[in-house]
């Protein structure tokens, strides 16, 4: 649990980082509404699979403590 912690700190702390630098790039608005959402999107995505993975991660831990809890219940 403590890892995907950092995981998701640094992703927030580039996205925010990236956010401020494109905010003070000298551009027109448009281009630089343009390029956050493009950002945006990208950051989105990335973070939709860590999480997918994340949930993955978990979900077939908890099928192995489950299977494991069957085999020693079944043993008795």
């Amino acid at each position: 649990m403590e890892s995907s912690k950092v995981v998701v700190g640094v992703l927030a702390g580039v996205a925010i980082g990236a956010l401020v630098g494109v905010l003070f790039a000298p551009a027109k608005g448009s281009k630089t509404r343009k390029r956050v959402m493009h950002k945006a999107n990208a950051y989105k995505e990335e973070l939709q699979s860590k999480i997918e993975d994340l949930v993955d991660g978990v979900s077939e831990q908890y099928d192995s403590l489950l299977a494991d809890a069957y085999d020693a219940n079944s043993s008795l």
